[in-house]
């Protein structure tokens, strides 16, 4: 038996590079945007989720510079204690204008929302269902509540419908928990189906709209828009820091819920607030949502210009069904997909390999943002035509 109690880090790394699911970062040396500076040379950006070009925007840093001025670089406490400004509150109303909700409640990211809303309103007396793609702060969240955990086929209505009328009476409350837009793949949740179960089976539903935010929607408030949805009891997660650019996270929905989750929600209560900066950067992203809609028609026309490049120059390409700014290419082995995502990076695109245990199969990952043009498309078509897929 080894002395070292920690000889085993090394060996699982070993495990890890093995199977060719060793991660490390890589440098970024510019601003955000559609072309940036990777390790010391420009590539084109198809690995942001920085949808609407707004991280580098004028407006954003002009926001976060005069709120530092006047606030700080940090909060200094938890919104309880010290850490609440006006600002917190100005952001928290944006929110739920947007959203059309009774009221909101900023985090300082989206995976404190997801785990600190999920642990707050179940426990161990409860069940939660899950797309079983869901994200990890999805998971996560529901593991630390306790409740009783059972994942459903994605996206399949018929496998959630069997499991709560085999399981839901056997608990006290249920919640149904799905990503909106799934990250790694694109798609959208069925949300009408899975609002109609969750009134017929007496169950909250929580959506994590992180990659629909600023996205979709007519007013680009989200998944719940896109789909008719507006108005309807939905616990409603998402981020600041994908399209609106900033960082942090949020939850609307109704004022008694966001009353709730002020007095109950872990990682709200002793967190740190979001800081200055942040908050206002995210405030000046929100206002150019609903007063630029023409950024999201924009990229809409983007994600329709290089869909229809593909089917043109590249039938056989396997992509995943997308309905949103993600593309995804279906790689035969993480091997592969490590060797295509060098292919690309060679010549001059950054999209990266993704690889299990994040995904359950290999993909090349393209994430379109307002800000590219057509001859940023044309280039990427060109490349993945030398990968010969």
């Amino acid at each position: 038996m080894s002395t070292d109690p920690y000889a085993w880090l090394k060996l699982s790394l070993a495990t890890i590079e093995k199977a060719n699911w060793y991660r490390s970062v890589q440098t970024l040396q510019s601003m955000p945007g559609a072309v940036v500076q990777l390790e010391g040379r420009e590539v084109i950006n198809f690995a942001s989720n920085d949808y609407l070009g707004l991280a580098g925007s004028p407006p954003l840093i002009a926001a976060a510079v005069t709120a530092t001025k006047d606030y700080g670089t940090g909060s200094t406490g938890s919104r309880l204690l010290t850490g609440h400004r006006e600002l917190h509150r100005e952001l928290e109303n944006a929110i739920a204008s947007l959203k059309q909700t009774e009221d909101a409640i900023v985090y300082s990211s989206g995976y404190l929302a997801n785990i600190g809303t999920i642990a707050a309103l179940v426990g161990k007396r409860d069940l939660i269902l899950g797309d079983q793609y869901n994200h990890s702060s999805l998971k996560n969240g529901a593991i630390l509540s306790g409740a009783q955990v059972i994942d459903y086929e994605h996206c399949n209505m018929a496998s959630l419908q069997g499991q709560l009328i085999q399981y839901r009476q056997q608990y006290r409350r249920c919640l149904i928990v799905t990503d909106s837009v799934f990250s790694m793949d694109g798609d959208l949740c069925p949300l009408p189906e899975l609002l109609g179960l969750a009134n017929q089976f007496n169950c909250m539903l929580l959506v994590d709209e992180a990659h629909a935010t600023g996205v979709l929607g007519a007013t680009g408030a989200g998944c719940v828009e896109h789909f008719g949805c507006t108005g309807e009891t939905i616990i409603q997660v998402g981020t600041l820091s994908k399209a609106l650019g900033s960082l942090g996270g949020y939850v609307a929905g109704s004022a008694v819920l966001i009353d709730f989750l002020r007095n109950r929600s872990p990682s709200w209560i002793y967190t740190t607030a979001l800081s200055p900066a942040d908050t206002a950067a995210a405030l000046a992203a929100i206002q150019i949502v609903q007063q630029e809609p023409e950024r999201c028609a924009q990229l809409r026309n983007n994600v329709e210009t290089l869909k229809q490049l593909i089917t043109q120059q590249l039938p056989n390409l396997n992509c995943l069904p997308s309905e949103s700014p993600i593309l995804c290419i279906s790689i035969n082995s993480a091997t592969e997909a490590l060797a295509v995502g060098e292919t690309l990076k060679a010549a001059g695109i950054f999209a990266p390999a993704i690889r299990p245990p994040t995904v359950p199969t290999s993909r090349i990952r393209i994430s379109v943002m307002a800000t590219h043009t057509l001859d940023h498309f044309e280039q990427l078509v060109a490349a993945l035509e030398t990968c010969q897929l």
